[in-house]
């Protein structure tokens, strides 16, 4: 089939800085100067919603996991870091031209495609009064494959997946295979290697035991369960590819899923965060000595954040100033005698070299268990005891049902634009919990409108989505969270 590649950034882009001091100023490249912080290989898909009566169904929308993913990421990376940020858009011969507008003004290192002998892969989704998402393909599919990636892409520092369970562990080995492959120049000069918890690892490069060739670093893999494989027949086929993967991260329904649950409470018939909690606890408890992380996403719950723990054994009084001698308790002869000082005898046990009391202490990691919120919840900043407009009753709607409904417009892409803020914010050497963060603004950008939030800039010049700055919403949200960058 024959395809031609173009890799597309954006012409106007001024240089903005971001929460933390992390960007600094550049001319804005193309993708082969960038080093890739984030790639997915979730599919681009034009999508067409129905909603309950009386809201009417929209046609046209940019979406997909792939596009909703890239905007979690690029939330997060103002030029010229968007360029850091790689994915695949296949044109089919029935493309909007106002979509490719839209897409090129993100001014990502996105790779377009033109597929002229195909239709654009499109998709229809419907929603139930609780929110819960119906799917379906309306054109054949095109699924995105390791062969797919250019050797920039490759390189990436993190990789979102959406797949089954073979299919991440099939994507991961490929993806691995290609990188040991790459040219030496191809590297993002990465040093520090982290978990999926973001948890600072070592040097893995110039010989380390994983770092190929090219010394490349590990990379950090981020796997999204597709939820119709989410059953009890595919849970060993999940507990398998953990060992391989830095980040599990299904939605609610999808964890009860592979333990044959619905994941709600009996009682309300809302989502059980118990059942959350205890799913994690024993999909952990299968991988006692392996470091991957679950991040469970739970809707308006927030989401859950589990993690395993370890400890390693540590000697804080090691000397290291001249020549290394005898421990006392080594210079020790013969046998005890009535009086030998027994208190003596233990200090110099004790001691080292210098005379310091010299303990062997164990550093525990306590892993991660916690809730992060969602930045959107159902409430409102109203006062109930408010009179209802004339608008509001010919809407049917009152300043109560108003409260319950806050700034949640659309659910569609909220999972996968946190993935992408969670995913860049591991790239960039942020903890579980900050990456979380991260997610949970991004997510609340994508949910407040039907579609793509819309960018443009403040009277300073400064990037804004929806008319906020991402870097001051945050800063409200890490109020809520209790603590800093």
């Amino acid at each position: 089939m024959a395809t031609s590649e173009v890799a597309i950034r954006g012409e106007k882009e001024k240089p903005i800085p971001a929460a933390c001091g992390e960007i600094a100023e550049s001319k804005p490249a193309g993708p082969e100067e960038h080093e890739i912080d984030f790639v997915t290989l979730g599919m681009f898909i034009i999508d067409d919603i129905e909603y309950l009566p009386p809201t009417p169904p929209v046609k046209d929308i940019l979406g997909g996991a792939g596009t909703y993913s890239a905007l979690g990421a690029r939330l997060w990376s103002p030029p010229p870091r968007s360029g850091s940020l790689g994915w695949i858009v296949d044109k089919g011969s029935d493309f909007p031209p106002g979509l490719d507008t839209l897409i090129t003004s993100w001014g990502t290192s996105v790779l377009m495609r033109e597929t002229p002998e195909r239709l654009t892969t499109r998709g229809w989704n419907g929603y139930d009064d609780r929110q819960n998402r119906a799917f379906k393909y309306l054109t054949p599919k095109k699924r995105l494959t390791a062969e797919d990636l250019t050797p920039e892409l490759l390189a990436s520092r993190t990789f979102h997946l959406i797949c089954s369970p073979k299919r991440c562990r099939e994507l991961v080995l490929e993806i691995k295979d290609k990188r040991s492959d790459l040219p030496a120049p191809i590297c993002n000069g990465q040093e520090e290697v982290r978990d999926g918890a973001g948890d600072q690892q070592g040097i893995k490069e110039n010989g380390g035991d994983d770092a190929p060739s090219n010394q490349l670093p590990k990379p950090i893999f981020i796997w999204e369960p597709v939820p119709d494989l989410c059953t009890p027949d595919e849970l060993l086929n999940c507990t398998n590819v953990l060992p391989l993967i830095d980040v599990m991260s299904p939605n609610h329904a999808e964890l009860a899923g592979f333990m044959g649950d619905d994941g709600l409470d009996p009682e309300t018939g809302e989502i059980s965060t118990r059942a959350i909690e205890r799913s994690c606890e024993q999909l952990l408890g299968s991988m006692p000595l392996q470091s991957f992380s679950i991040v469970v996403r739970a809707g308006e719950k927030g989401c859950y954040l589990a993690r395993n723990g370890g400890r390693k054994r540590t000697n804080k009084n090691k000397s290291t100033k001249g020549k290394k001698g005898k421990k006392p308790s080594a210079l020790l002869h013969g046998m005890l005698s009535p009086d030998t000082d027994m208190e003596a005898l233990f200090a110099g046990l004790l001691q080292d070299p210098e005379g310091s009391i010299a303990r062997e202490e164990i550093e525990v990691d306590p892993g991660v268990e916690r809730w992060i919120p969602a930045y959107h919840t159902n409430s409102y900043e109203g006062d109930e005891s408010t009179p209802a407009t004339d608008e509001q009753l010919a809407d049917g709607e009152t300043p109560s049902e108003k409260k319950k409904k806050g700034k949640v417009v659309d659910p569609t892409g909220g999972g996968n634009t946190f993935l992408g803020g969670l995913a860049v914010a591991l790239a960039r050497g942020k903890n579980l919990e900050e990456a979380a963060a991260w997610g949970s603004v991004a997510a609340s950008f994508a949910i407040e409108q039907v579609g793509m939030p819309i960018l443009a800039q403040d009277a300073e010049g400064r990037e804004t989505w929806n008319d906020v700055r991402v870097e001051d919403r945050f800063e409200e949200f890490k109020t809520r969270l209790a603590f800093s960058c």
